[in-house]
């Protein structure tokens, strides 16, 4: 797996996805743009293409790919390019409805991430600050995007927290913040 790899997490419009641009262009790779939403209404259409112009400006090529961002992954990553995926919840989401089996999806999207000769910036929710959901596919929803998570950070070397623009280190280089403080004491 590429040491700077990383997984990013945040609530909404936490900066989570600003943070992330910012770390895949100070790579000075190729910037590879996975984009997972689906245009479903008329102010997520407004939404997309904003996010559209923004990218156009700053030479990411964007694949707009709403399930299968493993054979993305595995065509588009060359040692040359910086794979960014936003976002891995709305993937979730996709690939639910799809009704495609979640476990071996994440396994396969972490066989891709370690096989990749590039970094992969993953952009995922938190979603497990809130209140418990009111029905059962909102839970369920909640505990899955909890296990994409943990099994994403447990794997990555890099892993921040953004809140109110402001990121919060985690795990960098495969050490969890409280390793690294562990092994500085005498």
């Amino acid at each position: 797996m590429h040491s700077q790899s990383a997984l990013i997490l945040g609530g909404a419009r936490s900066g989570k996805s600003s943070f992330g641009e910012k770390l895949a262009l100070a790579t000075e790779l190729t910037p590879i743009y996975i984009a997972t939403a689906e245009a479903h209404d008329n102010e997520m259409q407004e939404r997309i293409a904003h996010h559209q112009q923004l990218r156009e400006t700053s030479g990411w090529k964007t694949i707009e790919e709403p399930t299968n961002i493993i054979d993305v992954i595995n065509a588009e990553a060359y040692e040359n390019t910086v794979i960014f995926i936003d976002c891995l919840t709305l993937w979730l989401s996709n690939i639910t409805f799809a009704e495609l089996d979640i476990d071996a999806q994440i396994t396969s999207l972490l066989t891709s991430i370690k096989k990749a000769p590039c970094p992969v910036i993953c952009i995922s929710n938190e979603v497990g600050m809130g209140i418990v959901p009111a029905n059962k596919l909102a839970r369920d929803f909640r505990d899955e995007a909890g296990r994409l998570n943990q099994r994403l950070a447990a794997a990555l070397p890099n892993c921040f927290f953004i809140i109110a623009g402001l990121p919060m280190p985690l795990k960098k280089d495969g050490r969890t913040m409280l390793e690294s403080l562990s092994s500085d004491q005498p």
